[in-house]
């Protein structure tokens, strides 16, 4: 039952800490794990936010779960789950909220009661409607197939606990493991089985071994990953069997039967064998049990440390596992910010954010199978095209020990790999949408004073590899003109000519986002290579050579356009770029929304656009239901030229702070999307989650801050909450925020900065986390009048440059 408020914060008067006491111990009750399963079609998974509801703990290695069926090809089973597909297994690794092709769905189990009609190598005859709606909390999920079973499931860092309930008239009790199992896709970006081993105990008890998986959406080469499972109960048969290979998810199309074998190990083939049988077990258990629980440990080292990994549940009280992940999840992320409101669906809308928030990347330390530096290891950027503007500045702010460690893993990628990471999966750098978005987070860091450990001589090397060295060309099929693997693939074009031409994909939007690492350069720079500063500061004002005086769209004049060499512009339409994929003119965002993301120079911006009143009527525009004219499929949410259901158009809403007087429109336009797009329904998410993307994104937007990324500055827009308290880190100070008026509407009266009047609609990183280490407190008067408080500067154009 929940309560009817929320969260109580009490201030010593007489202290400088703030101290924080909630009448509530278990801010779990109010994540709603199926917010984000489905899309706008009722029931289905298109164009959903494509979120992992199973259990994890927070940055988790193991994600356990549901994996289902689809017959829709338009879109996959991402995350494993589908609201409408047919349970295929349970598997203990998933991404959360990605888009493309699916990535894992491996090491899998299936609870079966007959083997009749069943081939164990095609999961279309033994797979299972469900015949109630599966249940989800934090740390623990509940299925129930229609063969009778009750499949529930939780999980600790590395490992997996399931148990089966099955029916007392069922015909037999059997687990089947098929370890060629994954979650497909269709063509190219398909992931495959390729090899694997296992082996079990003569009693049935215990099974181990490997599989060997390739390809996804990263592409890549054969990898393995590790597992051993154990059972409460022994099993009355225990048998291996191996087939030949075919896809798992259409093999009545080759015919392919099971070979058994009472052997005790089993190789799928030789080992490199690409093409080697696919194998698996069997294990079936008395009649007279009715619950078979089980244990799985997964390791990217060694099946030794798999079975060691069973040792994070030493027992088999699934409650209890459940319960120490709750607890997990409470202490560690749900806790760091409090707020005080009446409202419950706020609530839910809130810490299911959070939640969503801390699922990627998973943290892989100690676990990475290439090299032991003895540095932090994460894995699962999937990717920081996504995450760059709004996720990782969250971490920097309330979870600083994890940013850094983050921090520390990319860089320590780029000492062993070359580059850093833009997405990267099963431990292969890959795919890069567009810019060399590492450089964005590292600067951001940077810019904040996060330090622990961090090596900033070599972040600034890794940064600078980006910027300065060719990366090879992958010839990835859907833009075979540069490098989607890692670094800059069009570097050439823009060490050139400063831009990236129509020649390469993308040409458009990588020349933005180019201009925005070279800018995270320069930042990194005045600290580590200050020689350098000037340089990358005026590499990243290339987009302004982009920049077509001429181009008119929808009554307005200039826009961002893709250059040829000659500087004559290719035929566009600004309002357009097809599919918006891999070899369009730009990504996922149409030109219109590209022209809008110079967070680094607003002020040449706006004057290109013809001034402070043009750029806002255009800005205006934006928001105009009806004039988009893009479908980018998944990615696409609403009619306006801005698109609520992708990242490229994250700040938009908000630049209206960079006009004197006109941060009551950014409050306004932060209220429409919110209250449009996100709500507490299953799809609750305007688009894909993007690995917690969109859900920092909501969080920024119910405290009423939002991250310049790569600069220490955050824009002023209005908290949703009446109490807000942020902690800084586990041990550091406190930010509070505080609202009157919230009843009476949304818009800023007033505004007190740690004491002090203030008509700025921005705040520096300085005036919350605090040299002094004092705590920080932002109080704001609300009310319905549209007021022009903010008469103070505009927030800063640190990378202003004249060409």
């Amino acid at each position: 039952m929940k309560l009817s408020w929320s969260y109580v914060t009490s201030v010593l008067v007489l202290a400088t800490r703030i101290i924080v006491a909630s009448t509530i111990k278990d801010f779990t009750q109010y994540v709603n794990l199926f917010i984000g399963t489905e899309g706008p079609v009722p029931g289905t998974a298109f164009r959903a936010g494509n979120v992992f509801p199973g259990a994890t703990l927070p940055f988790g290695a193991a994600k356990v779960g549901i994996d289902t069926t689809r017959w829709n090809v338009s879109f996959s089973a991402n995350a494993g789950y589908t609201p409408d597909g047919n349970v295929t297994a349970i598997t203990m690794l998933h991404e959360s909220g990605t888009g493309g092709a699916p990535t894992y769905g491996l090491i899998p189990q299936m609870p079966l009661t007959t083997l009749e009609g069943v081939n164990v190598l095609d999961n279309l005859t033994y797979m299972q409607p469900r015949v109630f709606e599966d249940v989800a909390q934090v740390g623990y999920y509940k299925t129930q197939l229609q063969n009778g079973v009750t499949a529930e499931m939780s999980a600790s860092m590395h490992t997996g606990i399931m148990r089966y309930t099955y029916p007392q008239d069922a015909d037999g009790r059997f687990v089947l493991v098929d370890l060629s199992h994954f979650l497909p896709s269709t063509g190219k970006k398909e992931q495959w089985y390729s090899n694997g081993k296992l082996e079990r105990s003569d009693d049935g008890t215990l099974y181990s071994g490997y599989g060997v998986y390739r390809e996804g959406w990263a592409w890549g080469g054969d990898y393995r990953v590790y597992f051993c499972a154990r059972f409460d109960s022994t099993p009355l048969k225990s048998q291996l069997f191996s087939g030949k290979a075919t896809d798992p998810y259409w093999p009545n199309a080759t015919d392919v039967k099971a070979s058994f074998t009472n052997q005790t190990w089993i190789e799928g083939g030789t080992v490199g064998y690409q093409y080697a049988d696919r194998i698996g077990a069997l294990f079936e258990f008395p009649s007279n049990i009715t619950t078979v629980k089980s244990k799985v440990g997964v390791s990217w080292v060694s099946t030794d440390k798999a079975c060691q990994f069973l040792d994070e549940i030493p027992h088999w009280d699934l409650e209890e596992v459940r319960d120490t992940a709750q607890d997990k999840w409470n202490s560690d992320v749900l806790s760091k910010i409090g707020v005080t409101t009446t409202n419950e669906t706020q609530l839910e809308m809130f810490y299911t954010a959070m939640y969503h928030s801390h699922l990627l990347p998973s943290n892989r330390t100690g676990e990475n199978p290439y090299w032991d530096s003895g540095e932090p290891y994460y894995d699962d950027f999937y990717t920081i095209w996504d995450t760059f503007r709004c996720l990782h500045p969250l971490l920097t702010l309330i979870q600083p020990k994890a940013q850094i460690e983050i921090v520390r893993a990319m860089i320590d990628i780029w000492r062993f790999e070359r580059f850093m990471p833009d997405g990267r999966s099963r431990n292969l750098n890959g795919r890069v949408q567009g810019g060399s978005n590492s450089d964005n987070v590292l600067a951001d860091a940077y810019v904040k004073g996060l330090q622990g450990g961090i090596n900033w001589p070599d972040g600034y090397a890794a940064m600078k590899t980006n910027a300065e060295v060719q990366p090879y060309n992958n010839f990835d099929f859907e833009d075979p003109t540069g490098s989607t693997k890692e670094g800059r693939g069009a570097l050439q074009d823009w060490k050139q000519y400063g831009y990236v031409t129509p020649a390469r994909g993308r040409c458009l939007s990588k020349t933005v986002e180019y201009s925005l690492n070279d800018f995270s350069l320069s930042q990194v720079a005045r600290g580590e290579a200050p020689e350098d500063v000037v340089k990358y500061l005026n590499r990243s004002a290339g987009w302004q050579k982009t920049w077509a005086p001429d181009v008119t769209s929808l009554n307005f004049t200039g826009f961002l356009a893709p250059t040829y060499p000659n500087g004559s512009y290719q035929d566009y339409d600004p309002l357009s770029c097809g599919a918006c994929e891999w070899s369009s003119i730009s990504y996922e965002g149409v030109p219109w929304e590209y022209s809008w993301t110079i967070p680094f120079d607003m002020e040449t911006l706006i004057s290109l656009m013809g001034g402070s009143e043009k750029a806002e009527s255009r800005l205006d525009t934006m928001f105009i239901p009806n004039l988009t004219q893009s479908d980018q499929g998944g990615n696409t949410a609403g009619s306006t030229i801005f698109n609520p259901g992708n990242e490229p158009g994250f700040m938009t809403p908000f630049l209206y702070n960079y006009f004197p007087q006109r941060q009551y429109k950014s409050v306004q336009r932060s209220r429409e999307v919110v209250d449009e797009y996100y709500h507490i329904g299953r799809s609750g998410i305007p688009g894909n989650d993007d690995a917690g993307s969109m859900s920092s994104w909501l969080v920024w937007n119910m405290i009423g801050l939002y991250p310049v990324v790569t600069q220490p500055v955050y824009l002023v827009l209005a908290p949703r909450f009446e109490d807000i308290v942020m902690r800084l880190g586990d041990d550091g100070a406190a930010l509070r925020i505080k609202a009157t008026g919230l009843e009476d509407g949304p818009y800023i009266q007033s505004l007190r900065v740690n004491g002090q009047e203030w008509n700025r609609s921005w705040i520096s990183h300085e005036d919350i986390v605090r040299p002094d280490g004092q705590d920080s407190l932002l109080e704001f008067e609300l009310g319905a009048n549209r007021t022009m408080w903010d008469t103070g500067d505009v927030p800063p154009s640190p990378g202003h440059a004249e060409l």
